[in-house]
């Protein structure tokens, strides 16, 4: 049978049976007694028929609503939700800057011989460091006026030395010919050949510790230096500061 139908059968036979069972209770109940303060109700007579009960209407029971479940409480049992950690960004670690390789010391290499413009120069120990200098401004002064730029780092090649002072070349690389040169300069050749290299840092008037540093290293290597030694100034010394100076020492060996 269709279910509809059942449901709809069910629905017209529940006013009729309510309404058998709840006549039945009516004549079946005791006829209550009035208190003695309280008049006697009266009688029903045949000329006033009696009361019949209200019908009951049934009611029809609507659909429940569900119930909408309570949220669960965490038992001991169910793991806490885990609040995800904060992640903090860390920045690369920055590389440490190289380290700077040792100066040669001993450095055995061959010269090359360049074309300068060099000053005959004489000078003594107390004031050796000035006299350099100016004969440097005065090469720079020539080549400025005749528009002539130097073609490599100026040097000063000892000639000679003795307790006193020192004589010495001046000189600046230069790829042309000067002209007019005042007696004290010439247009010449760098030294050239087999030596040795050092690398001296910082003021001239600490020269002496190299030099020092410089024939110590000699003696031990039992090696026989020539007379001359040429200083070739890798800063700018008109423009650098005295100390900071960087000077490669050359020693041409015998």
């Amino acid at each position: 049978m269709n279910r509809s139908l059942l449901r709809l059968a069910a629905v017209a036979l529940i006013p009729a049976a309510a309404l058998s069972l709840n006549f039945a209770a009516f004549a079946q109940a005791p006829p209550a007694t009035a208190p003695a303060a309280t008049a006697t109700p009266a009688t029903p007579t045949p000329e006033t028929p009696a009361q019949s009960p209200a019908p009951v209407v049934p009611v029809v029971p609507s659909p429940a609503t569900p119930a909408t479940p309570a949220p669960a409480t965490p038992s001991a049992s169910t793991p806490a939700a885990v609040t995800p950690p904060v992640v903090v960004e860390t920045p690369a670690p920055v590389a440490p800057p190289a380290v700077q390789a040792a100066d040669p010391f001993g450095e055995e290499i061959t010269l090359t011989p360049k074309q300068v413009l060099a000053f005959n120069g004489k000078a003594n120990w107390d004031s050796a460091f000035e006299t350099l200098m100016d004969a440097f401004k005065q090469l720079t002064a020539v080549l400025d006026k005749q528009g002539i730029k130097s073609s490599g780092n100026s040097m000063i090649v000892y000639t000679s030395t003795d307790d006193a002072g020192f004589t010495f070349l001046a000189e600046i690389p230069v790829d042309q010919d000067p002209k007019n040169l005042p007696k004290t300069m010439s247009v010449s050749k760098s030294p050239e050949g087999k030596s040795l290299k050092f690398v001296h840092r910082g003021s001239y008037d600490n020269m002496d510790n190299t030099y020092e540093a410089i024939t110590n290293h000699l003696d031990d290597k039992k090696l026989e230096a020539k007379d001359t030694f040429i200083e070739e100034y890798m800063t700018d010394p008109l423009k650098t500061a005295e100390d900071r100076l960087v000077i490669n020492v050359y020693v041409p060996l015998k």
